[in-house]
């Protein structure tokens, strides 16, 4: 059971790769939420079949004992695939898209336009013990005839999980010499290509593995060969916009796109049962290290614009390791002069990939290649109009807590403007408040106390500041990372982020900790960027008009957060 999950896995992984890249691609419309809680139960048909398979072995005559391998059970195993069981299933199919027994089973299967691996294991109950007893056929009859072995029974199993997986996949991966060199292996071996058009046009192209039975009955799509060969011919997606994020901890690799789809599909938060996944943890870390290039992690579209996420191969520890600022700064710039070759509009900066002493926000790389076309965008202008507008109307004054950044600057900067009084708890913050803003003590006061409610933070807020917070305290964080909840009677906001448009496609995944459909500032603002074709870098220490910024955001229905009007519930 293990190895049939850990293949399924492969699979999911594999096809989420290749889709994101673009090549080989069958169908452009993009997956969503709904589609990956209905196929979240995949394991189950796993569970299910290794329940049957044990009592089998314990009852059946001839299931236990086996040997390692027999020849004679190996042939019959295959002919009674090719005879009985592709002919049955057909029929079965056929049968199951008559209006009374789709509607009441397969539909649910069908439900997915745009297949993945995991799609093909996707039915109701008694769809999965009709399609047991199918495949059991031609295990059944080894038992009986005492021509079962061990390699048998697992190449078959291996087989319809291959095939199943395969066909399933939203890119063409069977190259065209296969069926130049032998001709007559279509009647034998569907492409995935093949069975997407039978979730695409639903009565067509039926068979299980072996489209004979389709040419036989004439239900074989006439459109199947062009699709094959249109599919075959995409070649990898160039993006207008490149998010460009990174590794957080060593088991977010699960909580990626390409990991394991119900993680993804949820906010990123440790669960005790990842530390049973230490070895693979251990492995994903050592390939990332020995691999060390970056790699399309999603793909998505909005308006007209085709939008990618890559994420550099290095986690957040390694961010603060000074020794580890040339390698991960020269994956970054790779990254970028790779965007500007494909002719991407728009490279935006997440996490930590946009650190002052990693690389001044990102400009050292507009310093080192002035005549860049590509747009550096680190996101900060839209960070900080976020904040502002999750700041209540009526507060007169806030405090400001936490390491002194870019963006901790211009929020202070724009408060001050704005009449709101900036307090800070530590004589080294606030004289460095005074000095960038040449703030007069009207704008900028050292507080005594703390008796402000509303704090905006950052890395760097102590756990003390924390507990020291009057109660019903709002914290707001400025950082790219959320803070520490310590607090039942204080409410905390999320990082600077939105709620995304419907119209937004492919969206299936949540980015790190954030809640579903939301995104955060930084990724935002290289969309927009894009959208109202600003002709400049916003990197390094400038910033754009934070209030054309947030006007565009919004016109582009991108909306702000609403904070729960409940305390902290942990």
């Amino acid at each position: 059971m293990l190895f049939r999950m850990l293949h399924n896995q492969l699979w999911i992984s594999l096809n989420r790769y290749k889709t994101s890249k673009g090549s080989g691609r069958i169908i452009d419309k993009g997956l969503e939420f709904e589609q990956v809680d209905r196929e979240r139960n995949w394991d189950d048909q796993i569970i299910f079949n290794g329940l049957l398979f044990f009592l089998g072995s314990r009852h059946v005559s001839g299931g236990r004992n086996l040997p390692m391998w027999r020849g004679d059970g190996f042939v019959i195993t295959f002919l009674l695939h090719a005879g009985p069981v592709e002919f049955l299933y057909y029929w079965l199919h056929r049968a199951l898209h008559h209006h009374y027994l789709y509607s009441r089973y397969h539909s649910h299967h069908h439900s997915s336009i745009v297949t993945e691996p995991i799609t093909s294991v996707i039915h109701p109950f008694g769809e999965h013990i009709a399609y047991f007893l199918l495949f059991a056929i031609p295990l059944y009859t080894m038992a009986l005839t005492g021509t079962g072995s061990i390699i048998s029974y697992a190449v078959y199993v291996t087989y319809i999980d291959l095939m199943n997986n395969m066909g399933h996949c939203n890119f063409e991966l069977i190259p065209n010499w296969i069926f130049s060199l032998f001709p007559p292996l279509k009647y034998f071996m569907y492409t995935p290509s093949y069975h997407s058009l039978h979730h695409t046009l639903f009565r067509t192209n039926y068979c299980l593995f072996m489209p004979l039975y389709d040419y036989m009955y004439g239900t074989m799509e006439k459109t199947s060969d062009e699709l094959y060969e249109s599919s075959l011919k995409r070649n990898d997606e160039a993006p207008d916009v490149l998010h460009l994020t990174h590794l957080t901890t060593p088991d977010s690799i699960y909580q990626l796109p390409l990991g394991f789809a119900s993680l993804a599909s949820e906010p990123h938060t440790s669960t005790w049962y990842m530390w049973l996944m230490w070895p693979v943890t251990f492995w994903s870390m050592m390939l990332t290290w020995i691999y060390g290039r970056t790699f399309v992690v999603e793909r998505q579209r909005f308006d007209k614009l085709k939008l990618q996420t890559w994420a550099i191969p290095k986690y957040n520890l390694q961010y603060f390791l000074p020794w580890q600022n040339e390698a991960i700064n020269s994956l970054i710039e790779e990254a970028i002069l790779k965007a500007e070759e494909k002719g991407v509009k728009v490279v935006s900066l997440g996490l930590l990939n946009q650190g002052e002493e990693l690389n001044r926000y990102g400009g050292l790389y507009t310093r080192r290649y002035p005549q860049l076309k590509v747009k550096v965008v680190d996101g900060s202008s839209l960070a900080v109009a976020v904040i502002l507008n999750s700041i209540p109307k009526e507060t007169t004054q806030v405090v400001l807590r936490g390491n002194l950044t870019k963006v901790a600057y211009a929020i202070a900067f724009s408060l001050s403007q704005r009449g709101i009084e900036v307090a800070t708890l530590y004589k080294d913050e606030y004289l460095k408040l005074t000095k960038s803003l040449s703030a007069t003590k009207s704008e900028v006061v050292l507080a005594k106390g703390s008796a402000s409610k509303i704090w905006l933070v950052g890395d760097g807020l102590s756990k003390e500041d924390q507990l020291n917070a009057p109660k019903g305290t709002m914290f707001v964080p400025f950082s790219q990372f959320p803070l520490k909840k310590l607090r039942r009677d204080c409410f905390y906001h999320c990082t600077p982020a939105m709620k995304i448009p419907k119209s937004l496609e492919n969206v299936y995944s949540c980015e790190n900790w954030l809640p579903r459909r939301v995104m955060s500032a930084w990724r935002i603002a290289g969309i927009v960027h894009a959208l109202e074709g600003w002709n400049e870098h916003e990197c390094g220490y400038a910033m754009s008009d934070i209030d054309k910024v947030w006007e565009a955001t919004l016109r582009h229905g991108f909306q702000p957060l609403i904070l729960n009007a409940s305390p902290n519930k942990y």
